[in-house]
């Protein structure tokens, strides 16, 4: 056997580092209690794994235990000099689990967010696959003389029933019995695989993930030779398997002919029974449809021919330089994206698409299958998680042209990528709130660089940072400034509630908006679209005596109150409560209701317009399997007239019939401590005044905007059209204060249950970075400034108070080090500041 310290090892995307330069070692992100930090652990490959490659998994010692690892790469020893343990075993897994390219991401994630290898390896893989390890013994076979082949030893007398139940192929060990008792068995096992008569492998059993089977009847002879003694039903049963031409489900043989009926067949071999994997495919039972389609034969406007032009060349060049595609909403850029798509395809390598939410993906894919022959795969959280594993799987396999997803998408084992697409790029969503805190759109951008793919940034409403980024030519930048077919812009007029409460009205619907749905062509097809950024039917709950207000016990937030079921629930935590009949600080049973969300609004649209077929979409019906797409497939349909939601509906989604869109609170988050506010505000309204008007009409759409505040510049820049202006005054705001695209930050809060215990960490964490910036300053590099702490706008949570710090600068990351473990979480490139 050659010298493990002569193999090579693959490195990042296909390098050979040859494993003799650094003594055999390797880094592994080992996955235990304990070993959370964001460094890796070096161990010794034993000369028999000469063969490990990166991405595969194995079993090493880590304390008193042995713990599952994924190889990360070759390692250098350690500068200290310690003690380097030695990998145990191999993990049966049919090969790496991560490719090189994804292997690369994930190493490039967890060193840029500070988050544990495996954290970040467990993020990139279907759930449950790392779950459950499992020992399986195997009888290696035997030769003609009846000795196993390869074996040197000879089996003891008190190992035949362990080798009797092996003969009938691999078994769990913890399957097998023995009147010895389980460390019998494996007592028994590890001496058999010594003495070369047995193999033992630890195997990966993915928790609720592993491929699903069917049996397959075939091989039925024609009816006219089959045996003159067989019953009607089995006669019947070889006739319909003659006339399929080819194999039928054994469940539906079964189900129409009997179970015995099919089993007597195969018995007496006259029919052959297969097991097969079938396959969980999400898309299996959706009928492709042309919903947004463009029209054949439409051509592209100049602006969109010149995107693709630079897109191709990007390809053609493996240039992984971003394109902002800056497009008003309806100018066709998803058109942009179907040709650079194929282009990508027509090279040879497939293409990565990712949108900000799962309710935007099944439009997309059906654009997608429309306008392009291909083998798509979806892969985000709502799917099941045999659905995830099932695609994971065939991306693996090669199988898969296109990969649509969300953020769960990103580290989908493609070998190679042409072309990254992220729609809708300026979305909060690509930011993951949970270890890896990933922004999904800069990893994208990241992945392009390591593929040398193209990659194409899409927004109606691009991200300040994405446009600093085009004004200094990070990113190239192509403008659709207009809508293709001659589509016009849709009108805009604002409603200041002021004036509305001042006349009275207490409701949701001013009364221009109610103007407005009741002049709708529902005979012409003509439908609405309504945004109000908050669920439930109520955002206060209060005592009208005492003004108590009804909040969580663990977060101290306002509770909200949902309709359905009855209950209040928060927002922030989840936690659901039942709504109080008195008081719980004075008992008066004069309980109020304060505000509004969706449920509301979409009683009040009932209440008032009868005749009118509304449906409601938000986070609590997107959670519900499969719903979101019933409901836009209904409104896009022509089933539904109004479409109430939140954000969900203001975002992707193409329905040309779409003639008003209101906007009915316009001010939810425009007052937020938050540097994004302002920015968040004017893009929530451009996307949702977007919708309308998109068919090509005598008559422009329309966008109703309500407001409190119908002065502040995010909303006359939306109301005046006046897009460059908004975009100048963000981001001289953020050159001053040195935040994105100007510098970095880096959030940290820790969370506790006594609220002077988190305030005294926040404290002293707060003094050692300030000490930490100043040494750091004084030794030239570039300075740090310290915010903080304070507490968060979430300040209670699950029982936890919770104070923030705030790190600006130019790398401001340079500081932690070492990183802060638990109860510190570490936030870089952080969305919110809430």
């Amino acid at each position: 056997m050659a010298d493990a310290t002569a193999a090579p090892l693959e490195l990042g995307l296909g390098e050979a580092v040859p494993v003799e330069r650094v003594g055999g070692l390797v880094e592994i992100a080992v996955d235990a209690p304990g070993a959370a930090g964001a460094t890796p652990y070096t161990y010794r490959l034993p000369a028999r794994l000469r063969d490990v490659r990166p991405g595969e998994a194995v079993i090493v010692p880590y304390g008193r235990r042995q713990a599952l690892g994924i190889v990360l790469g070759p390692a250098a020893p350690p500068p200290d000099g310690r003690p380097i343990r030695e990998v145990a075993d191999l993990v049966r897994a049919d090969g790496p689990l991560l490719p090189p390219l994804a292997l690369a991401l994930a190493r490039w994630v967890s060193e840029h967010y500070l988050a544990p290898p495996v954290a970040t390896i467990r993020s990139f893989l279907p759930p449950g696959l790392l779950e459950r390890l499992e020992l399986v013994a195997e009888r290696r076979p035997l030769g003609a003389d009846g000795e196993t082949i390869g074996g040197g030893g000879q089996p003891d007398a008190g190992d035949g029933a362990i080798l009797d139940q092996l003969g009938r192929g691999p078994r769990r060990v913890r399957d097998l019995e023995s009147a010895e008792g389980r460390p019998a068995v494996l007592r028994r096992l590890r001496a058999l695989a010594a003495a070369g008569i047995v193999d033992l492998d630890w195997t990966l059993v993915g928790a609720s993930a592993g491929p699903r089977y069917e049996r397959w009847v075939s091989g039925a002879p024609s009816p006219a030779a089959a045996p003159a003694r067989l019953g009607p039903r089995q006669r019947a049963a070889l006739e319909e398997l003659a006339a399929a031409g080819g194999p039928v489900r054994a469940a539906e043989l079964a189900g129409r002919h009997g179970q015995a009926t099919v089993a007597s067949l195969a018995r007496r071999g006259l029919v052959d029974v297969a097991v097969r994997e079938r396959p969980r495919r999400p898309l299996a039972t959706r009928a492709p449809g042309p919903r947004g389609a463009r029209p054949p034969g439409a051509a592209l406007t100049p602006e969109q021919a010149d995107a693709v032009r630079v897109a191709r060349e990007a390809i053609a060049r493996r240039d992984p330089t971003p394109l902002l595609l800056d497009g008003i909403a309806g100018a066709g850029k998803t058109a942009v994206y179907v040709e650079a798509i194929a282009a990508s395809l027509a090279d040879g390598r497939p293409a990565l698409v990712l949108v900000p939410e799962i309710a935007l993906a099944t439009p997309l894919v059906d654009r997608l299958r429309a306008d392009l022959s291909v083998e798509l795969a979806v892969v985000h959280s709502g799917l099941g998680a045999g659905e995830r594993a099932d695609e994971w799987r065939r991306i693996r396999a090669g199988a898969v042209d296109v990969v649509v997803g969300t953020r769960a998408a990103l580290g989908v084992p493609l070998d190679d990528v042409g072309l990254v697409v992220v729609d809708e790029e300026h979305e909060a969503a690509y930011k993951s709130d949970r270890t890896p805190r990933v922004q999904a759109r800069d990893a994208a951008i990241r992945l392009a660089e390591l593929a040398g793919a193209a990659v194409v940034l899409g927004s109606a409403t691009p991200a300040v940072d994405s446009v600093g980024h085009a004004r200094d030519g990070a990113y190239r930048r192509v403008v659709l400034p207009s809508r293709p077919a001659g589509a016009l812009p849709p009108a805009v007029e604002l409603v200041d509630l002021r004036a509305e409460l001042a006349a009275g009205n207490r409701g949701l619907i001013s009364a221009r908006l109610a103007t407005a749905l009741a002049a709708l062509d529902l005979d012409g097809g003509e439908r609405a679209i309504l945004v109000i950024n908050r669920r439930g039917s109520a955002s206060v709950v209060l005592c009208r005596d005492c003004g108590h207000v009804q909040a969580c016990p663990e977060c101290g937030r306002p509770l909200v109150f949902h309709q359905a079921g009855y209950t209040l629930r928060c927002h922030h935590c989840g936690s659901a409560a039942p709504l109080a009949a008195r008081c719980p600080a004075c008992r008066s049973p004069r309980i109020r209701y304060l505000g509004g969300g969706t449920e509301r609004l979409e009683r009040e649209i009932r209440d008032r317009f009868p005749g009118l077929r509304v449906g409601r979409l938000d986070r609590d019906v997107a959670e519900r399997r499969g719903a979101a797409d019933r409901v836009l497939d209904a409104f896009a349909a022509g089933r539904l007239d109004v479409l109430v939601g939140t954000s969900l509906v203001a975002k992707g989604l193409d329905v040309p019939e779409v003639a008003l869109v209101g906007v009915v609170s316009a001010d939810v988050a425009l007052n937020l401590p938050d540097e994004r506010a302002a920015e968040r505000t004017y893009q929530l309204l451009v996307q949702a005044i977007g919708r309308a008007g998109r068919r090509t009409s005598a008559r422009p759409g329309l966008g109703i905007v309500q407001t409190y505040q119908p002065d502040h510049p995010a909303i006359r820049a939306v109301v005046d059209g006046d897009r460059d202006a908004f975009y100048d005054a963000e981001l001289d705001l953020r050159r001053a204060f040195g935040s994105p695209p100007f510098g970095r930050l880096v959030k940290l809060t820790v969370a506790l249950p006594e609220r002077e215990a988190a305030e005294r960490a926040a404290r002293e964490m707060a003094d050692e970075l300030r000490r930490r910036a100043e040494a750091s300053a004084s030794a030239g590099e570039p300075p740090v400034r310290v915010i903080g702490p304070a507490p968060a706008f979430v300040a209670r949570r699950a029982g936890r108070w919770r104070f923030h710090l705030v790190l600006r600068g130019t790398d401001p990351v340079a500081l932690l080090d070492p990183i802060p473990v638990p109860p510190w979480s570490v936030d870089v490139d952080p969305e919110s500041l809430l």
